[in-house]
């Protein structure tokens, strides 16, 4: 008896040793960012982007590093929008989990983690505030479009609709401020005149009644309005139930598709200027993201979801060409995975630049008559006919007489 119990536990040894051997080890990547307080949805589409894209990597296998198979691994943790927090968040993820990136998706916080010097990690920026990335931090990568060219361009479509007098209810924070500072800018340089100018916090208040007031009191041809989505679209409805019917513009961080379907009322946004609604984005991949990312999450696409998920393909693409762990050699080797086109990703990145922005269109769409017009692409990087040219030629969106070019630099 003492023989076969022996026997058995040396071949349940065995077993252990063996499938210990033979299994993956592991590399992290963390996400601090709102996962609670009004802003939390905002948090988990970016979250879940990431988590999406780990969880495909890994099911084909994960990655090879100089002979020995990596899967990845996810850690998040809430900061609440606090940039303390979000700072020592990414100081647990580095120190106790070895993360080789950490992902953050506010222009406040991301400012915080980037006072981190003495730390070799990527960190995985999604905002349109390009100030983060003009402070020089090797370690940033952010593929999303700056919200000054969204302020021109929007600024021209409002312009043109014959609208002149303004009213800012914009979020507060620096993402918030530097919206509004350059409208500003851009407006009084077409003429137009800032009328009003209240800003409200969207990531922890939901009752925006006295900035509203104040600012429909000084009779604006329109309202540039936004901070996370679920929010704005509380203020939009705020704004409607006061009599508001002017014109609504929103900066770049609220989604339309999410403000219409929690709305349920197209009325409510007649007129209004904005990104585009993701799930209309004519890229052959599209379709396929979009089926998977509902049955799994339950919940429509956003911009958030797609670029985060992208994002974290470009960091695994670039562990594998890097043939490396080092975050230092993996940061580097970014340009050398890109292009990222639309039959294979929910997105297209062209290029990145050398303070880590990667280049992608913007994307906008408008509201007329209840629905939402085509997408309307604007390449602004490109800075000559054949930059542009060759991109057009690169691109897989299905539709290419919606593109247009309009070179920009901000």
């Amino acid at each position: 008896m003492d023989y076969r119990r022996a026997l058995i536990c040396l071949i349940a040894a065995a077993v252990v040793f063996w499938t210990g051997s033979s299994r993956a080890d592991e590399i992290v990547v963390g996400f601090s960012g709102p996962l609670s307080g009004p802003a939390a949805e905002y948090g988990q589409d970016c979250v879940n982007g990431i988590d999406m894209a780990v969880k495909e990597l890994n099911a084909a296998g994960g990655v090879t590093v100089k002979g020995k198979k990596y899967l990845f691994r996810l850690e998040k943790l809430d900061d609440q929008v606090d940039a303390t927090r979000s700072k020592n968040n990414a100081l647990r993820f580095v120190n106790q989990n070895k993360a080789i990136a950490v992902f953050n998706p506010i222009a406040t916080t991301l400012g915080s983690i980037m006072t981190i010097t003495d730390h070799n990690f990527i960190i995985a920026a999604y905002s349109s505030v390009h100030m983060i990335n003009d402070k020089g931090h090797p370690m940033v990568i952010n593929p999303v479009p700056s919200f000054a060219n969204y302020a021109q361009q929007m600024a021209n479509i409002a312009w043109a609709r014959g609208w002149r007098n303004a009213g800012l209810v914009v979020t507060l924070g620096p993402y918030g401020d530097a919206w509004r500072q350059v409208f500003k800018h851009v407006w009084a340089g077409k003429g137009g005149r800032v009328v009003a100018d209240f800003p409200a916090n969207l990531y922890t208040e939901t009752d925006y009644s006295s900035q509203l007031t104040a600012a429909l009191s000084k009779k604006p041809d329109f309202l540039l309005v936004g901070g996370p989505s679920a929010t704005t679209a509380l203020l939009i409805e705020q704004a409607r139930n006061m009599g508001y019917k002017g014109g609504l513009v929103l900066i770049d961080q609220a989604k339309p598709d999410y403000i219409a379907k929690m709305l349920k009322d197209m009325k409510l946004l007649e007129g209004m200027i904005s990104t585009v609604s993701i799930g209309d984005v004519t890229l052959p991949a599209m379709p396929t993201f979009k089926q998977k990312y509902v049955a799994a999450y339950k919940r429509d696409i956003t911009s958030e979801c797609t670029i985060n998920y992208s994002m974290m393909y470009m960091i695994a693409r670039s562990v594998a060409v890097s043939n490396s762990l080092d975050p230092k050699v993996v940061r580097r080797n970014i340009a050398k995975v890109l292009p990222f086109l639309g039959d294979k990703y929910p997105g297209e990145y062209y290029n990145i630049e050398e303070n880590g922005v990667i280049n992608q269109a913007i994307t906008m769409q408008y509201v007329k008559d209840g629905k939402f017009s085509q997408p309307d692409y604007v390449l602004t990087f490109p800075q000559t006919r054949s930059e542009f040219e060759k991109i057009m030629k690169l691109s897989k969106i299905t539709d290419k007489s919606q593109v247009r070019w309009v070179p920009m630099k901000f």
